[in-house]
């Protein structure tokens, strides 16, 4: 599972050959969740509010980074990295 961004403590993590939605994964700390790239929806897991908050501020700067990514993965391409939230 290629990683690509962190901040914060926060890890992004895309997989390939995943199932629809899209989305990417989150881990902070113990805690992990699935993300939805299209409505940044919480689909599965949980984070703390605040690191959920940063993941989808995050997210809203890097939509098209993330869309071009889920196509990598589904294509078996290498995933870009996306800047981090600063």
């Amino acid at each position: 599972m290629p990683r690509i961004s962190a901040f914060y403590g926060i890890l992004i993590y895309m997989y390939y050959n995943e199932h629809n939605p899209p989305h990417f994964h989150a881990h902070y700390g113990e805690n992990k969740a699935v993300v939805g790239i299209n409505d940044f929806a919480l689909l599965e897991g949980s984070l703390p509010p605040k690191a959920f908050a940063l993941v989808v501020e995050w997210a809203a700067l890097h939509l098209q980074e993330l869309r071009q990514n889920w196509d990598k993965a589904a294509a078996h391409e290498q995933l870009i990295s996306i800047a981090p939230l600063i």
